[in-house]
Formats: structure tokens, sequence, C-alpha cells
């Protein structure tokens, strides 16, 4: 092992030139206050009013017993197709004793239905199940009814084994991300969410909701260096080229941002602009991807320079360029497969209806799909030159072009002054340092 340190002593990525640091602080510093202010600007004073909707009870508790009855007998409706709705299913049909677990009548057993619609669950003894109560209900509906199964308790487990999994592998910095990730959920449901609820613009929330998570989660995980604040200057500047982009598509292909029963109810309950929505929801699923392949290509250009010192803006540029080539590939080929995953059940009702091919595409909840991932991808496709020229100039900037960290007299074939040539330098051990070498560029 001592033959790896007579090369000299692991050093960090360079920290930045004080012209880097300045020009990156003068556009940090400024969004930082600019986000800050907008913060608390919109931050809601109090949540959407929901006096006017009637109020339901949820209560947890746990299945005593079962008692199956025959389920009713349906007449067939007149004209009805032959492929009419299967009967229910004879294991919904039913009721159940049921303990409380929670709420002022915990311990209290009581009598409830099963539910018995389409696409009922099943239930039995000993399940943890959440019960809806109306109490004092105008309607003929029984006091309790089962509702779905609780599943805190596997939920919290799989939370558990989730950030023990991240702290594990990642130590200290797996911690970071974990509050991170928290800092994502707070500004999430406590300001997004309920600054749209209550009437502010949604594009401009998301915008400021977007710089907010990016600045605090980014610097919490990766540290405040050059290397994150470049990322973060490549993240907005690709941010905005994606709303930009966002918003002229919008336009273009004349979408209303209403392509299913929550975004007509918003729509007409709230009267929240669902086209504006439909662009906000685009620019914070962008912030998911366009951080993590900008965090890369700063990270890609901080090592190559490290490793590499002899380098200079246009070498940097196209190695790490490569680098980011590779990265797009299959981003692109993860976003495809996420929104099919998500809209698996769409994709198979298209099938079943064999509609042409143009009437598919050409359909608002398909094309709105469209548009988000042909966006998205624009947006990344653009993160990777606007970032890695910002990461390659802070590079040369810091290591010097054409010469690294040390200058010793390697160069001058062992013969320079920084060999210390005079009496009283210690023996020649600085012959044994070798100067980083300029190595042609890595094939990626």
């Amino acid at each position: 092992m001592g033959a790896n340190h007579s090369h000299g002593p692991h050093r960090p990525a360079p920290a930045g030139s004080r012209a880097t640091v300045g020009a990156i602080l003068a556009v940090i510093v400024p969004l930082a206050v600019a986000t800050v202010a907008a913060l608390v600007w919109l931050w809601p004073a109090e949540p959407a009013s929901t006096a006017q909707q009637p109020t339901l009870q949820r209560v947890n508790g746990t299945v005593l017993s079962i008692t199956l009855t025959p389920c009713p007998e349906e007449p067939p409706l007149e004209g009805a197709p032959q492929s009419a709705p299967a009967p229910p299913d004879p294991a919904t049909c039913g009721e159940a004793r049921v303990e409380l677990t929670g709420g002022p009548q915990s311990g209290e057993r009581v009598t409830a239905p099963l539910p018995s619609g389409p696409g009922a669950q099943r239930f039995a003894a000993g399940d943890d199940v959440v019960l809806i109560h109306t109490p004092d209900s105008e309607l003929e509906v029984p006091p309790y009814q089962i509702s779905d199964h609780d599943r805190s308790s596997p939920l919290w487990l799989a939370g558990a084994a989730f950030a023990l999994a991240v702290i594990s592998f990642g130590r200290w910095r797996g911690v970071m991300a974990l509050i991170g990730l928290a800092v994502t959920f707070v500004l999430l449901l406590a300001f997004v969410i309920p600054a749209i609820l209550a009437g502010e613009p949604p594009l401009l929330v998301a915008v400021v909701g977007a710089a907010a998570i990016m600045l605090t989660v980014l610097y919490l995980t990766h540290g405040f260096t050059v290397t994150t604040s470049v990322a973060i200057v490549g993240t907005v500047a690709s941010l905005t080229l994606t709303g930009a982009l966002a918003y002229g598509a919008i336009g273009m292909v004349q979408l209303s941002g209403i392509t299913d029963e929550s975004s007509f109810y918003l729509d007409t309950s709230y009267r929240i602009n669902t086209e504006g929505l439909l662009l906000a929801s685009i620019i914070i699923g962008s912030l998911g991807v366009l951080d993590d392949v900008t965090v890369t290509q700063a990270a890609t250009v901080a090592e190559l320079a490290h490793a590499n010192p002899g380098y200079g803006f246009a070498r940097l540029y196209r190695a790490a360029a490569r680098v980011g080539r590779s990265h797009i590939a299959s981003v692109i080929n993860t976003i495809v497969l996420a929104y099919a995953g998500a809209s698996l059940p769409l994709l198979l009702l298209i099938s079943v209806g064999e509609q042409p091919l143009g009437e598919v595409l050409t359909n608002p909840v398909l094309a709105q799909e469209i548009v988000r991932s042909v966006v998205g991808t624009l947006g990344l496709i653009a993160a990777v030159p606007i970032t890695t020229a910002l990461a390659a100039l802070a590079g040369t900037r810091s290591t010097g072009p054409d010469h690294g960290g040390d200058h010793g007299g390697d160069h001058n074939g062992g013969h320079g002054p920084d060999h210390g040539g005079g009496p009283g330098d210690p023996p020649r051990r600085a012959r044994h340092r070798r100067a980083p070498q300029t190595l042609p560029d890595p094939v990626v």
C-alpha cells in the first residue's frame, strides 16, 4: 500500500476559483432570495373551505367474523349486450362483525355490510379495515360501512425497510437524502397543493415549489459545493426551457387539462385553471428527472477534471457529453416504461376497443401524456449540453487550462527548481511523484 501513497495524498475535487464561485453566487443568491420571498407571498393562510361538503368520519376496526348471504339477483336490462357485467362475487355478499379500534367509540362492536359492488374486495376474520361512519345521516344507509383494508402497518413496515436500506448503503448521505425527501413531501403537501386549492395560479405555484425543492434537496443531499451549484444552475435553465416548451405545446395541441372525473371536479367545484394545472404537473414531474441528469453531468465533469487536470474546456465537454448521451438514452426508455406502466389499463381499453391509431393518438387523455413525455424528454436532452458546458467551464477555471494542481519538475525532466535542489532540501523524494498525465478521451 505504501507505493500508492508515493503519488501524494488523495485530493478532493477542486473547490473552484473565486471568479467561478462569484459567478455561481450571482445566480444562486438572487434565485434563493426570490424563492423565499415567493414562498412567503404565496403561502396559503388557511386551507380551502369544505363547510358545504358532507362530513364523513373514518374509523379503524378489526373484523371479528363474516356472515355470508345469497347475493340478490338483478334482472337483466332490456337491450343489454351479451357481455353484461358479471354477477357479484358470492364472497362479497353479507355482513361483518367489526370491533372498532379507533375513534371515540373504540372498543365498541358494530355490524357493517360487506361492499359488493364491481371490483369489491374480499374480507376475512382478523383483517384490519377502515370504516365510514355517517352519524345522523338523512339517507337510509347503515351508520357504519366497510370502506377498505387498513394498510397502515404494512406501509410503515415498507417505509422502515426503505429507510434502513438507504441509510445502510448511503450512510450520512443517505440520511440527508431522506431528510430531502421529507422536505419534498412537506412542500408538496403544505404549500403546492393548498396554494393551488386556495386559488393561486398553478403555474406560479409549481415554479416556486420546484425551485424551493431543488435548492433545499440538492444542497442537503450533495452539499454546498461548486458541483452542486452548477447542477442547480443547469436545472434552472433546463426547467425554464421545459416550461416554455410545455406552454407552447399545450396551446398548439389545444389541451384543456380535463381528461377525467378528478380534473372535471376541480374545474367545476374549485374553479381551478386545469390548463395551468397540467402545465404545473409537467414542470414538477420534469424536475424529478432533471436533477438526476444535471447532478450526474456536473459530477462527471468534476471527476474528469480532477483525474485529468490537463483537460481543457473542449475535452471535458466532449468526454462528459458521451456519458450524458448514454444516460439520456436509458432515461428516455425509463420515462416511456413509467408512462406505459401507469397507463396500462388505458392501453388495454384502447386495445379492446380496436380504434384506429389516428383516433387513439388524438384522444385527449393519450395526447396529454404524449405532450408530457415529449416535452419532458426535450428538457432532459437540453439539460445535458447546458449542464456539461457550465460544469466544464467551472472545471477549467478551477484547475486552469492545460495544467493541473501538481506543478512538479517532472514536466522539466526533473531539473526544475521544484525538486528541491538546494542544500537544505530533503533527498529527492519528489522525483517519485508523478504529475497527472494527459490521457486520451475515454471511450464511454
